[in-house]
């Protein structure tokens, strides 16, 4: 897609956006916001009310899903189910956990198998009909990455993250993301795993040592924990420093929506990062650490509660029904079976109560 028709899309994108949310009730400073205000945290705007039919993971085991198991998925029949479900924000994939895009001819090898260009799709549709459509980064899992760069990572892993934040791995992060702004028009993406991996001091993490204390390396028996946490503090900042340039350069407009399942760990906790980000989500299943995470928040900061995914783990209609999160936007992801999408009744237990959780969703999404 060239400049000017991504910027055309975008127009048509916000122009249908409008209408489809009722913009004609709203005051004329929400006409006037900036476009660096795009993710405020503002009363005037409608609830993110968002979900995920979740590419990342095997439909039964614990572990990625492999490139193009999920490849018959179908752009049109998963826009239908999700306006089914009356979200405004489809949470959909740039690049999944296995290190595949859903979009062609993209920095990251293409999903194999993959029904048409998705992502581009998939977009396209929603945004018609007035949705925000967001792309997917997992930042501390790429096995693909693993396999063409094993000097430089933790080997391979299917289940959890293990890549240490070189620059050379940023650069390659980087490259992806410009790309999926640059041929997509995507609304922006969540960034999802935020975290790096404690260092067995590799050659290339002795080297990012020096490069984030501005010191030599004292040796592996020199390193306390102390260190080591601040270590992984540093890596962990310097990756987001990177990621937020790369975002707001390709794109001001650009949403980065940051996902957290531990607000409080000190690789994030108290840093620029909740300030920064557009859209933070708490992944887990309990609301209450939201309420401790709000005052490091910046202003312009959208927070968002995930309400399914973990099978029974999530209550929806607790988080729901509860007033002190008028202000919060919700989320839920769910994995898919085979057919590509999450299964209204299943024997299995996660599914069964993702289920649950989804109609309870679908009850207060409808609604408004």
């Amino acid at each position: 897609m060239s400049t000017q028709s991504l910027k055309s899309s975008l127009n048509r994108r916000n122009a249908c956006r409008l209408l489809a949310t009722g913009a004609a009730s709203l005051p004329l400073s929400f006409f006037a916001a900036k476009p660096e205000d795009a993710g405020a945290q503002n009363s005037n705007r409608e609830r993110i009310k968002a979900f995920c039919v979740d590419f990342n993971w095997h439909y039964k085991e614990g572990r990625f899903a492999p490139p193009g198991m999920y490849s018959d998925a179908s752009a049109s029949e998963h826009f239908a189910w999700y306006r089914d479900l009356g979200v405004n924000t489809i949470q959909t994939f740039c690049v999944s956990c296995c290190g595949y895009a859903w979009y062609q001819s993209g920095v990251a090898p293409v999903n194999p198998g993959m029904k048409g260009d998705f992502l581009t799709e998939l977009t396209e549709l929603g945004q018609n009909a007035g949705m925000r459509v967001m792309g997917y980064f997992c930042i501390g899992a790429n096995p693909f990455f693993c396999e063409t760069h094993p000097d430089i990572t933790h080997g391979i892993a299917y289940n959890t993250w293990n890549i240490p934040f070189t620059k050379n791995y940023l650069d390659y992060l980087c490259r992806t993301m410009e790309d999926a702004l640059i041929k997509t028009p995507i609304d922006g993406f969540m960034v999802d795993w935020l975290w790096t991996v404690k260092p067995k001091w590799l050659d290339c993490e002795i080297e990012m040592y020096r490069e984030l204390f501005d010191e030599p390396f004292p040796g592996k028996d020199k390193i306390t924990e102390e260190t080591t946490t601040e270590f992984m503090r540093r890596s962990t900042g310097r990756a987001w420093k990177r990621i937020y340039k790369v975002v707001k350069a390709t794109r001001s407009d650009a949403i980065i929506w940051l996902s957290c399942y531990n607000l409080k760990d000190p690789q994030v906790a108290g840093s620029d990062i909740f300030k920064e980000t557009d859209w933070l989500m708490n992944e887990h299943p309990d609301p209450a650490t939201l309420a401790e995470v709000r005052l490091q928040t910046g202003p312009n900061t959208r927070i968002i509660q995930c309400l399914c995914g973990w099978g029974p783990q999530h209550d929806a209609a607790k988080v729901i029904s509860d007033p002190a999160y008028d202000d919060v936007g919700f989320y839920g992801f769910a994995k898919p079976d085979l057919s590509t999408l999450p299964p209204a009744k299943s024997d299995d237990p996660t599914f069964a109560a993702n289920a649950k959780n989804i109609e309870i969703m679908r009850q207060a999404f409808r609604k408004g």
